[in-house]
């Protein structure tokens, strides 16, 4: 039985589906009952949980033979001591079920303790889950390519696409699609001790091959804007960030600018298989479903 937290958000949701279409036994683990209903109908069993209550994490982790594990995005307060409780109840959980194999999702860049933002959170979660499975992967991801969905509608409605990533710089990124896959082939081979797995596209990206990407699709010019360190607090806080949770991302994005979220020469490196323009295509095609 394969146990996949987060199953209701993108990561999670696609390693699920990965894994059945494999033919797995999949327990997908929610956090609303409203979210499980299209599980049952793949075949997933479902259960509920808090990730930071070691009890319900450990009860849904009852008879697993491996488990996928996540830090939920920080919504408010503390994001630094959120995820060392996190860390602590499920590393709490992971021992109690004495769990053969888990992978972690984790973020390249999560080597450094600090001068990352909140990919920071992630290097307590790595620190704190190390070594209480026997065989433990840690899949280090890029820049999810979905998270440019949030800005998608100003690509599709006016010909611009506002970054907080400079517009030259290429960075890893990666569709969430490939991260289920490759936390699924992780899942189901067999090995022991720990890894570290950082998973890119099929080559790295910059913003202005986003927007090269939504020109492509819709047939028209999409321009890159940057927009400056003082602007990206004010879009952040229109949008209902709480000062913290906003300075851990602006953070982040401090910490890919500066180089210091890179690649380790000496883990694994592995490239998804999906296409920028594929990953960009989905979610053009998502947006116009949902108006």
């Amino acid at each position: 039985m394969h146990v996949v937290f987060g199953a209701g958000g993108r990561a999670g949701g696609e390693t699920a589906r990965a894994l059945i279409e494999r033919g797995e036994q999949v327990r997908v683990v929610l956090r609303r009952p409203e979210q499980g209903e299209p599980w049952k109908a793949l075949g997933a069993e479902v259960a509920f949980a808090n990730l930071f209550n070691a009890d319900h994490v450990s009860r849904a982790l009852k008879g697993a033979s491996a488990a996928f594990l996540l830090s939920p995005p920080p919504l408010d307060g503390d994001p630094f001591a959120q995820a060392a409780d996190l860390g602590k109840a499920l590393a709490e959980a992971v021992r109690r079920a004495n769990l053969a194999k888990m992978v972690v999702l984790s973020s390249i860049g999560a080597q450094h303790a600090s001068d990352t933002g909140v990919i920071a959170t992630l290097h307590e979660i790595e620190t704190a889950l190390a070594g209480t499975a026997r065989a433990t992967a840690f899949l280090r991801s890029g820049y999810f390519i979905e998270t440019w969905s949030e800005v998608a509608q100003s690509a599709i409605s006016e010909g611009i696409l506002p970054s907080f990533l400079n517009i030259e710089q290429k960075i890893p990124m990666v569709s969430t699609t490939d991260v289920g896959e490759a936390a699924a082939l992780l899942l189901t081979q067999t090995w022991g001790g720990t890894r570290i797995v950082e998973l890119g596209g099929q080559e790295d990206c910059s913003a202005r091959d986003v927007a090269s990407a939504f020109a492509e699709i819709l047939g028209r010019p999409v321009e890159p804007v940057f927009l400056p360190s003082e602007q990206r607090l004010t879009v952040l806080t229109e949008a209902g960030v709480t000062p913290e949770v906003a300075k851990a991302l602006l953070g982040m994005y401090d910490g890919i600018a500066s180089g210091r979220v890179t690649r380790q020469e000496n883990n694994e490196h592995w490239r998804g298989s999906t296409l920028l323009a594929a990953a960009v295509k989905r979610m053009v095609t998502e947006l116009h479903a949902a108006t």
